[in-house]
C-alpha cells in the first residue's frame, strides 16, 4: 500500500507541477497578484508530495519489499543497510526520483527564502522552475516509473551493483544532483530576466548564492566519484577523463565561470549578457551530462542506464530546454545594456579572461567527450583518452592560475598592474624558490613537478597575501584584530582559490613523482619500492556480509621500522555474479602507498601492483577546500539580506511594488 500511495503522491506533484507552471507565469503577465502568489504554497505542495514519494521507494528497499520491481533487481535481504539505502539511487528509475525530489526542494526554497524578491520575478521564476519538474515528471512516470510492481514477488533480490556497494558511491549521486538541479535554479532566473527584458545588480546578488551552493555541492560530488575511483576500482589513478566524470565537470567549470561572471553584474552592472548565457549553458550541460548517462551513447562504468529510447526523451528534453534558453536569449540579449565601463587593466577584465578559459576549457571537454561519437556517425571509429584531454585542457588551467591571484588584488574599473606585481612579489619569490627546489629534488627528470610546485604555490601563497592585505596598514595586532572581521566572502574566497591551488599540487606531484612496481608475489616475499620494503605474509579466503573475499596481509615497513600493515581485497558477490577489488592504502599528507591484490597465478603466486604516489590527498583536500570556501561565502550576511535590502531601498525611493 505504501509504494501504491507513493505513486499516487508523484502523480499528484505532476498535477500541482502544471499549475505552478501556468498559473503563476500567467499571473505575472497580467499583474494580477493573487495569480503570481499561487507560485509558493505551490512549490511547498510539490516538495512534500515528492519527498512522501521518495520516502515510500526508500521505505521500499529498507524493508526488502521484493513485490517493487526497482527493489528485486537493486537490493538484497542481507546487504548492509547503507547500500539498501543507496540502492534507491543506485539505478535509472529510483536516480531520477532523486533528481525530483531535489529538483521539488530547490523550487520550494526559492519560495521559501525568495520573499524580498520582487513579485514578478518571483512568480516568474517559480514557474520556470516547475516547467522543469513537468518535464521531469512526465520522462519519470511515462518512461521510467520507479513504482512498477512484479507479478509474481520473488524471495530474494538480485543485488546491487557490487561496484556501487561503497561509501564513496552512497553519497557521490545526492551531492552531483544537488549541484546539477542547483543549476537550474540559475537558469531559471535567467530565463525569468529575460522574459522581462532586465538584469541588474540585484539580479546578479539574487542569482549568486544559488549558483554558489550548486557550485560546492557539485564540487564534492565531483571529489568523492573521483576518490572512489582512486580506491575502488584498482587503478591507482584518480581522473581518468571518463565521459560521466566529464559531464559532471562541464558544468562545474561553467559554473564557476558564471560565479565570477555575477560578481561584476553585482559589482559593476557589467557582463549582463554573457552572465545569463552562462546560466543558460550551466544548466543545458548539466542536462547534457544526464543525457549521457542515460542514454546508452557512451560506454561507462559509472552509466546508470543505456535505453536509446529513454535517451531520446532526455535529449529531447535538454534540445527543449537549451535550444528555448538561447532562442529567447537571441531575442532578447540585446536589451540587456551593460551600464558598466572598465579599463583594460581592471579586476573586470581579469573577470572576463577568468570567464573565457574556463568557459573555453569545458568546451574543449566537450569536444574531447563527442567527439568518438560524432566520428562514430561517420562510420570512423576514434578514441579520445586522456593525452589528448591534458594536452588541450592544461594550457588553459596554467593561464589561469596565473591570471586568478593578479585579478583578486586590481582594482574595480581602472587598476594598475605594477602595484598588484607589488603586492604579490613575496608570493612570486616562493613559489620560484619551490620550483626551483622541486627542479633540484626531481633531477630536472620531469619538468611537470617544477611547474606544478610553481603554479600551486603561486595561488595559495597569494590567495594569503590577497586577505593579509585586506587588513590594511598598521601594528600586528592591530590586522589581526581586522583579520577575523573580514567579510565570510572575502574569506570563502581566498579559501576555494587556496583549495585550488592544493589541487594543483596534488596533480602535478602525484603523476610526475609516482612510483609504480607490477610482480608475482609468493607467501613470504618481499620486495623494495622507494624507500618502503613490501613483505606478503599471508592470504586469507573470508565471509562478508553478502560476499566472499580473498584478501592479503602486507606489511609496510622503512628503515627496519613496521610504517603500515595493508589489506587489499579481490571481492567476489555471489547474487550479483561480480567481482571488485579494494585497495589496501596506507595515507598522510605526503604520500599514498598503494597495493593491489591481483588474481591467483598458475604458477603460484599473486599477481601484485604497488604504488608510491606523493601528495595524492592534496587533490581531495583542495576539493573540500574549494568546497568549504563555497560554504562560508554562501554564509556571508550580505549575500543572505541582498534582496531585502534591494526590496527596502526600492520602498525609501518611493518605488511602487510589482
Amino acid at each position: 500500500m505504501t509504494v501504491e500511495l507513493g505513486h499516487f503522491a508523484l502523480i499528484l506533484a505532476f498535477a500541482v507541477a502544471i499549475l505552478q507552471m501556468i498559473v503563476p507565469m500567467y499571473g505575472a503577465q497580467k499583474g494580477w497578484r493573487g495569480w503570481m502568489a499561487f507560485g509558493a504554497p505551490a512549490a511547498t505542495a510539490q516538495a512534500a508530495l515528492v519527498a512522501f514519494s521518495f520516502g515510500a521507494l526508500t521505505w521500499a528497499f529498507v524493508t526488502s519489499d521484493f513485490s517493487l520491481k526497482l527493489a528485486v533487481v537493486n537490493s538484497h535481504t542481507d546487504k548492509p543497510l547503507i547500500y539498501k539505502i543507496s540502492g534507491v539511487w543506485g539505478n535509472h528509475e529510483g536516480s531520477m526520483l532523486l533528481w525530483l525530489f531535489i529538483l521539488a526542494i530547490f523550487g520550494a526554497a526559492v519560495a521559501w527564502f525568495g520573499g524580498d524578491l520582487p513579485e514578478r520575478l518571483r512568480a516568474r521564476v517559480l514557474a520556470v522552475q516547475a516547467s522543469i519538474s513537468v518535464a521531469f515528471y512526465a520522462f519519470t512516470l511515462f518512461t521510467s516509473n520507479p513504482f512498477e510492481r512484479m507479478v509474481i514477488a520473488p524471495l530474494n533480490g538480485q543485488d546491487l551493483n557490487p561496484l556501487l556497494q561503497d561509501p564513496g558511491l552512497a553519497y557521490h549521486p545526492p551531492f552531483l544532483y544537488l549541484g546539477y538541479v542547483g543549476f537550474s535554479v540559475a537558469f531559471s532566473f535567467a530565463i525569468a530576466a529575460l522574459i522581462e527584458g532586465k538584469v541588474d545588480a540585484a539580479w546578479g546578488r539574487w542569482v549568486r548564492p544559488w549558483t554558489l551552493a550548486a557550485w560546492s555541492f557539485l564540487t564534492v560530488g565531483i571529489a568523492l566519484g573521483s576518490w572512489w575511483a582512486y580506491y575502488e576500482l584498482g587503478w591507482g589513478g584518480f581522473w581518468f577523463w571518463d565521459p560521466v566524470e566529464n559531464a559532471s565537470f562541464m558544468p562545474w567549470l561553467i559554473g564557476a565561470a558564471l560565479l565570477h561572471s555575477a560578481i561584476v553584474v553585482e559589482k559593476r552592472e557589467a557582463l549582463k549578457s554573457w552572465t545569463v548565457l552562462l546560466a543558460i549553458l550551466a544548466f543545458g550541460f548539466s542536462l547534457l551530462g544526464t543525457f549521457i548517462v542515460r542514454s546508452g551513447t557512451l560506454t561507462s562504468v559509472h552509466a546508470f542506464a543505456s535505453d536509446p529510447a529513454r535517451g531520446s526523451v532526455m535529449l529531447a528534453i535538454m534540445g527543449f530546454y537549451l535550444g528555448g534558453g538561447l532562442t529567447l536569449y537571441a531575442a532578447r540579449a540585446s536589451a540587456m545594456e551593460a551600464k558598466g565601463v572598465f579599463s583594460l587593466v581592471s579586476r573586470e577584465s581579469a573577470l572576463v579572461m577568468n570567464n573565457v578559459l574556463l568557459a573555453v576549457a569545458a568546451f574543449v571537454v566537450l569536444i574531447g567527450t563527442i567527439w568518438p561519437l560524432v566520428t562514430e556517425v561517420i562510420g570512423r571509429t576514434v578514441s579520445v583518452g586522456p593525452p589528448f584531454f591534458n594536452a588541450a585542457f592544461t594550457p588553459f588551467m596554467i593561464a589561469l592560475s596565473i591570471i586568478l591571484p593578479l585579478g583578486s588584488v586590481l582594482a574595480w574599473k581602472r587598476g594598475t598592474l605594477g602595484k598588484a606585481l607589488q603586492q604579490m612579489w613575496g608570493a612570486a619569490v616562493l613559489a620560484f624558490a619551490l620550483m626551483a627546489l622541486a627542479w633540484v629534488m626531481t633531477g630536472g627528470s620531469t619538468i611537470l613537478a617544477p611547474i606544478g610546485v610553481l603554479l600551486g604555490t603561486w595561488v595559495v601563497a597569494a590567495s594569503a597575501v590577497d586577505v593579509w592585505a585586506r587588513t590594511g596598514r598598521g601594528d600586528i595586532r592591530g590586522r589581526l584584530s581586522r583579520l577575523t572581521r573580514l567579510p565570510r566572502a572575502d574569506w570563502g574566497k581566498a579559501v576555494s582559490h587556496i583549495g585550488f591551488g592544493a589541487t594543483i599540487l596534488g596533480v602535478a606531484l602525484s603523476l610526475s613523482l609516482v612510483k609504480e612496481d607490477i610482480r608475482v608475489m609468493n607467501i613470504g616475499d618481499t620486495f623494495e619500492l622507494g624507500n618502503y620494503t613490501f613483505n606478503l605474509t599471508a592470504v586469507n579466503e573470508l565471509q562478508g556480509p553478502n560476499y566472499l573475499t580473498t584478501m592479503a596481509d602486507v606489511t609496510i615497513s622503512r628503515d627496519g621500522q613496521e610504517v603500515a600493515s595493508l589489506h587489499p581485497e579481490k571481492r567476489f558477490y555471489p547474487f550479483a555474479g561480480m567481482p571488485t577489488t579494494e585497495a589496501g592504502i596506507s595515507s598522510n599528507l605526503l604520500r599514498d602507498v598503494y597495493v593491489v591484490l591481483g588474481d591467483p597465478q598458475v604458477g603460484g603466486g599473486y599477481a601484485m601492483r604497488s604504488y608510491i604516489k606523493p601528495f595524492v590527498n592534496w587533490i581531495w583536500i583542495g576539493a573540500g577546500l574549494m568546497a568549504i570556501g563555497g560554504g562560508i561565502s554562501l554564509s556571508d550576511r550580505r549575500l543572505r539580506v541582498a534582496a531585502g535590502a534591494a526590496k527596502k531601498a526600492q520602498r525609501a525611493a518611493g518605488v511602487p511594488a510589482e
